[in-house]
């Protein structure tokens, strides 16, 4: 079965613009099992862009070999938006300009009444319990306001994500090493995501209160089987958030091996034929969210980093000098910025000029910090 290629225009901003949304659909639709992978909703972060080019060449073939056996959904640019947001030469995808806020923010919460609403409804039969589900969540999302262009892309996202058993958010950090993020209960189920990726991090949480993305999918069926003990309520939806190193690490072979790695993940979930192989060893384990320092510099200034991602740090090791400009005596214009816990160097922002309480890096330890409260972890 050949690829089936399908437009989905936004609403309009304004007069004269229209924007639109790349769907591609392999496999038999309506199948039962989907598999949804969309790249850059940061439109900024154009490794993944890159890596889902790679895998629809390698869909393509297997579709032609009709290996796709079951329906693949992948996005090649999620977010037409950003990706036409440049001030003065700078691409600008993160946040969206007319005032919407962080695209991977604050996507709607679809389980909110849902246990009432299903409370009448779930019974002891598992498949029927999922297509019950399914269906609730899908009313919810066709009842997701669409009338400003920013709405009318999440509702039509989150239309073709709400019925994937799984769902790859594909992004990059700006210097970084690889790393993915997904919920306690969908752990160590998806480790070999982690482990085909080679990442160095895996982080976990169920709830990290900023609305992502790959959350709103995989809450529901969590808050349900909160909600249902007795009930037989899978986590259907294997959802997370790949994060492809850094925004710089634009390159083919890089891309081509993030793809087959991906590929593979999908043969491994039943969705195209042939064997995978056993998955490589994990390159870590998986930590709470909550271990994961944020350092912020604590003024603004130039930064001078002492450390890099993939740097293996002691509580108390200096990760950067920053360094006020402006003062008159050097020596006196330098403080030390240190890591507040043992773990890992994930990521470091490009830019080397900060404001204060700008993120100035990240890094992975293993026990929870007292200032990373659940809920409160991606706001920013």
């Amino acid at each position: 079965m050949i690829r089936k290629t399908e437009r989905y225009a936004l609403a309009g901003s304004t007069p004269g613009t229209r924007r639109e949304v790349l769907l591609h659909r392999y496999g038999p639709h309506g199948c039962g099992r989907r598999a949804y992978l969309q790249a850059s909703i940061h439109a900024d972060e154009i490794p993944a862009m890159l890596a889902l080019h790679h895998l629809m060449g390698l869909l393509d073939d297997a579709a032609a070999a009709d290996e796709v056996v079951g329906e693949i959904l992948l996005v090649p640019y999620a977010n037409p938006i950003g990706l036409d947001q440049f001030l003065d030469g700078a691409h600008s995808g993160r946040y969206e300009l007319a005032g919407g806020g962080n695209f991977n923010r604050n996507w709607p919460d679809l389980t909110k009444g849902l246990a009432a609403d299903l409370a009448d409804v779930l019974g002891r039969d598992e498949a029927k319990n999922v297509a019950a589900i399914r269906a609730a969540l899908r009313d919810r999302v066709a009842a997701l306001p669409g009338d400003s262009e920013l709405a009318s892309l999440r509702r039509l996202l989150a239309g073709f994500a709400v019925e994937a058993d799984v769902v790859f958010d594909v992004h990059c950090d700006n210097e970084a090493l690889m790393h993915y993020y997904t919920t306690n209960g969908l752990w160590p189920e998806s480790g070999d995501v982690a482990a085909e990726l080679g990442c160095r991090a895996v982080l976990l949480a169920e709830d990290s209160g900023g609305g992502a993305f790959d959350e709103c999918f995989s809450a529901p069926w969590s808050h349900l089987r909160a909600a249902f003990p007795a009930l037989p309520i899978p986590l259907a939806c294997q959802s997370g958030t790949v994060e492809l190193r850094g925004e710089a690490e634009v390159a083919d072979e890089l891309a081509a091996e993030d793809a087959r790695a991906l590929f593979r993940c999908l043969q491994r979930r039943g969705f195209i034929a042939g064997d995978p192989g056993p998955a490589p060893a994990p390159l870590c384990e998986a930590t709470e969210l909550t271990a994961c320092a944020v350092v912020r510099a604590p003024d603004s200034g130039v930064v001078a980093y002492a450390a890099a991602p993939g740097d293996s740090l002691q509580q108390g090791d200096r990760i950067a000098w920053l360094i006020d400009p402006a003062a008159e005596n050097p020596a006196a214009g330098r403080q030390a910025v240190t890591s507040p816990t043992d773990g890992l160097m994930l990521s470091r922002p490009s830019r080397r000029f900060v404001r204060a309480g700008d993120n100035l890096a990240k890094v992975v330890g293993k026990d929870p910090l007292p200032d990373r409260l659940p809920g409160q972890l991606m706001a920013d």
